[in-house]
């Protein structure tokens, strides 16, 4: 776990984390802003490996009570925030950018973009109008509920709207941490082998809706849906599951919807 994987061994946003404004890239947030989510910083643990298992259950503790406060302070506003999760290339920003431009008159829309460098994806998502904030982890390989708060600081997101919170493509540490988010959407695509969801059972576990993305290459590739499909709801039997393409627009209709039933919940 984040133990050994080069994130920060204290859980928490540390000195490799940057949250940038897009529209202004030479301001970053300073570490204890104001007017955001309560923001603490845990106590650096031992390394050493007989205290790996007290180090990841109290490093959980402190990002959960963290995340505890991210909720608050959305619900307080209206936001309703969404965690997508998937693997590298399954088409978390493609999805974003479509739903957004096709959406975002109806429902308003931020996003808080988790990559380890780059603005590239803010940049994308920046195009469509909407709001939103690039947090770069450096070696971290998944957002906590420390940098999300960092990240609402800087983002301001308008009270009532649709929150995004574009993980870290990673499809292992990021279903460890809450982070407030109201549902969490994990994102798999039909270039990926069908048994992802055998092999990461807990991120599928944890979700309240799969997307299974770029159907429309489905002539093309050697991928069996149904047993993907199975593979899901043996993690988690109640799970939702759409089949969907970004780029096309298929099933389109049917994520739409789950939108606007959780927005209204």
């Amino acid at each position: 776990m984040c133990a050994t994987c080069g994130c920060a061994d204290d859980g928490t946003a540390g000195p490799g984390v940057r949250v940038i404004d897009p529209a202004h890239p030479e301001r970053h947030v300073h570490p204890h802003a104001d007017d955001g989510p309560e923001h603490r910083h845990g106590t650096r643990v031992d390394d050493h490996a007989a205290r790996t298992v007290a180090l990841e259950v109290d490093l959980l503790a402190k990002n959960d009570d963290l995340a505890g406060h991210n909720r608050d302070w959305l619900a307080e506003r209206g936001i309703v925030a969404l965690n997508l999760m998937s693997s590298p290339g399954a088409g978390k920003t493609t999805l974003l950018e479509r739903t957004i431009r096709d959406l975002g008159a109806e429902l308003p829309c931020a996003v808080l973009e988790g990559d380890q460098e780059t603005l590239l994806d803010a940049e994308r998502i920046g195009s469509t109008g909407a709001r939103v904030v690039q947090i770069n982890t450096g070696a971290g390989c998944h957002l906590d509920a420390d940098m999300v708060a960092d990240g609402l600081r800087t983002l301001a997101p308008e009270r009532g709207c649709l929150l995004f919170v574009e993980n870290v493509g990673n499809l292992v540490c990021p279903a460890l941490f809450d982070l407030g988010e109201a549902a969490r959407v994990v994102i798999m695509s039909v270039t990926e082998g069908a048994d992802k969801p055998l092999k990461y059972p807990h991120m599928f576990r944890t979700a309240d809706l799969v997307l299974l993305n770029k159907i429309d290459l489905l002539p093309y590739v050697d991928f069996d849906v149904d047993r993907c499909i199975a593979g899901a709801r043996r993690a988690k039997p109640d799970v939702a599951v759409l089949e969907v393409s970004a780029t096309r627009g298929d099933g389109l209709d049917a994520w739409y919807a789950w939108l606007r039933r959780a927005r209204a919940r």
